[in-house]
């Protein structure tokens, strides 16, 4: 694995830097995937969820400016799965945020380490306008599916939840418009 066998020094962790830097096998990220998903249930009760953090963030905010938001009839329908939060006012500090800043915090190791970071800005107000529309959407839709494709997919197909292989049908058609739209529109 490593070309240099001298584990104490700085011999090493050259050799583990540039291990780290070169792309891994897509069979090694699923397995990592996997095994930190049962990691995550075994510790916090709960399987990877992305869009609850963002949902309970914007719901704070809005209620931060005099809105209410928890009582509204969504969270009604939900609020076992949110009550605690709501009630200990734990709105942007609670196991969902923390996922999501280990999520943001991990893919942005993994680029600096891939020497893959740069700062963009977008071509013009269509990709602008399309990457708006296209982020409403999503949150949308993550509402209706009860998830991202993380919570939706990642961890419903494995327990062979019917929500998870509608989300996949429905999913892989988006993508194909959605590739359309882009080739059509923004390339």
């Amino acid at each position: 694995m490593f070309k240099n066998h001298n584990y104490y020094g700085k011999d090493w962790i050259k050799s583990m830097m540039q291990w780290l830097k070169k792309p891994w096998p897509y069979w090694v990220g699923g397995v990592l995937l996997g095994v930190l998903n049962v990691v995550l249930l075994a510790i916090s009760g709960t399987v990877w969820q992305v869009t609850n953090g963002f949902l309970l963030w914007g719901a704070g905010a809005l209620e931060l400016v005099g809105f209410e938001p928890f009582k509204w009839e969504y969270f009604k329908l939900y609020n076992n799965r949110y009550e605690e939060i709501i009630l200990n006012h734990n709105i942007f500090i609670n196991k969902y945020t923390i996922l999501n800043i280990g999520v943001v915090l991990g893919s942005l190791v993994a680029t600096l380490l891939a020497s893959q970071f740069k700062l963009g800005k977008a071509k013009n107000i269509r990709h602008i306008l399309f990457a708006f529309l296209g982020g409403l959407m999503m949150g949308y839709g993550s509402r209706l599916t009860g998830g991202c494709n993380i919570g939706s997919f990642f961890s419903g197909i494995p327990s062979f939840s019917l929500h998870a292989w509608v989300f996949w049908i429905f999913i892989t058609l988006g993508a194909w418009v959605g590739t359309r739209i882009l080739i059509k529109f923004l390339i």
